[in-house]
């Protein structure tokens, strides 16, 4: 604990580049220890795996943020999956959900390619930063809400460095809550709508800025339909609008 207040303590200090002090940041992330029951699920998960990705080595850590330190565009998802980001080691890389994700990011060029394999598979951001509530993969996707505390320091963080940042699309309700709850963190007026997640919803921040909900794109909500593809990519379109390009 306190060497991560430390290090954060550092990267919030005056006159910091936001660019160093976005990957010190990430650096930090990945050696975090703090929540003794996602540790020991993440490495256990990571030295078990699962059949089919028997001959792979897992990361197996806390995942860092992946994107453009010149974002206009930030998401948040909520953890690393198990078998996903857990073992790539990059955000929504591996899983469903991912495949999701990068498409709709491809078709309105946050990104220079529709899939997401692994961390060296060539794909880049531009003008998006992808972070999550939770960096490590949680039991049954479900971080409990001390585990979601811990790691809102890290979003809190981040956002603060993303000065560029002009929209935020938080996917699921638990990140949605998370993002609030960070953002009320950087001594700007809390928006005061956390009741109010729905999908494909548009809310006015403090400083010209916005945030979008949208239902996350695990198999959950895609499979069921709950959540479609058209529903899906009308949150990029007008994420879109909103940045005016």
């Amino acid at each position: 604990m306190e060497f991560c207040d430390h290090a954060l303590t550092q990267l919030e200090g005056p006159l910091r580049k936001p660019r160093h002090a976005l990957q010190t940041l990430q650096n930090t992330i990945v050696r975090c220890r703090l929540c003794p029951r996602l540790v020991e699920w993440r490495e256990r998960v990571a030295c078990e795996k699962v059949r089919r990705f028997r001959a792979q080595t897992y990361w197996g850590r806390p995942i860092p943020a992946f994107g453009d330190p010149e974002a206009s565009l930030v998401l948040i998802g909520l953890a690393p999956a198990a078998h996903g980001g857990n073992r790539t080691g990059r955000m929504f890389t591996g899983d469903r959900s991912g495949d999701w994700l990068y498409e709709a990011l491809y078709s309105f060029g946050f990104a220079n390619q529709k899939t997401s394999r692994e961390r060296n598979d060539g794909l880049l951001l531009s003008g998006c930063w992808i972070t999550a509530a939770v960096r490590c993969a949680p039991p049954a996707n479900r971080p409990l809400p001390g585990e979601l505390a811990a790691c809102s320091r890290y979003l809190r963080t981040e956002i603060s460095l993303l000065p560029k940042a002009v929209v935020f699309v938080a996917l699921g309700r638990i990140a949605f809550t998370a993002f609030l709850k960070a953002w009320a963190g950087t001594s700007r007026t809390p928006p005061g709508f956390e009741s109010a997640f729905g999908h494909d919803r548009q809310f006015c921040l403090p400083d010209d800025r916005w945030l979008i909900s949208s239902y996350h794109p695990s198999q959950q909500n895609t499979l069921t339909g709950r959540l479609t593809r058209p529903m899906f990519h009308r949150v990029f379109r007008r994420a879109r609008g909103l940045l005016g390009s």
